[in-house]
């Protein structure tokens, strides 16, 4: 159960199943037994369409356009001012180095983003999130391949994206999650802890030795 409004993350060894977990929501996949359910609505009985218009994602591996800056972002919500895309950009901490770009918002940014780095390619994701303002927010290991300074400055967006949404998170670093009002941890497959991260760290199971191997 994850509380509208609030923080929860998912948290576990490498294929323990918390990017399957997180793929049910938008019906990436669907359960072969039981059912996923938003505001009390099976999702397969939802409009694919109305569905994923409501749920936004920001994952490791970000996928860019081949085309401008604006373009980008704007995939977000198509039909967005151009003051809307700048305020999302702003919110998102990627202006900054938009306008160091030679064309600023008009920049060309290659297939896949091959001319900027992993913490702007992560940056212009979090704008397109934050421009898109769906009520559910899926993020999946946001911070794992960036610097230590992209990270801070992604942190803060996320912040900033996460407030009065349901978000799910999946991190591998245990420090960006510390603060989520729930921590489920997961283990082949299956829950076996939830808790705070204060209530988890006492329990001294799987999360405890997680924290202190990292």
């Amino acid at each position: 159960n994850v509380p509208s409004g609030k923080i929860v993350a998912l948290v576990g060894p490498t294929g323990a199943g918390k990017t399957t977990i997180s793929s049910l929501i938008p019906r990436f996949w669907d359960p072969q037994t039981g059912t996923v359910r938003v505001a009390n609505h099976d999702v397969r009985v939802l409009q694919l369409e109305f569905l994923r218009g409501n749920v936004s994602s920001v994952l490791q591996d970000v996928f860019l356009f081949h085309g401008t800056v604006l373009e980008n972002i704007l995939f977000g919500r198509p039909r967005a001012s151009y003051r809307q895309v700048v305020n999302a950009a702003q919110a998102a901490h990627a202006e900054e180095f938009i306008l160091d770009l030679p064309d600023a918002y008009d920049t060309v940014i290659g297939e896949r983003g091959v001319r900027l780095s992993g913490g702007q390619k992560q940056r212009l994701s979090i704008a397109r999130a934050l421009l898109k303002d769906a009520p559910i927010l899926i993020l999946d290991e946001a911070t794992s391949s960036v610097d230590a300074e992209s990270e801070s400055l992604i942190q803060q967006a996320i912040t900033r994206l996460a407030r009065n949404r349901t978000t799910v998170v999946i991190a591998h670093r245990l420090s960006t999650i510390r603060n989520a009002d729930k921590i489920m941890v997961i283990d082949e497959g299956r829950v076996v802890e939830s808790g705070t991260s204060v209530t988890l760290m006492a329990a001294n199971g799987l999360y405890a030795r997680m924290v202190q191997s990292q």
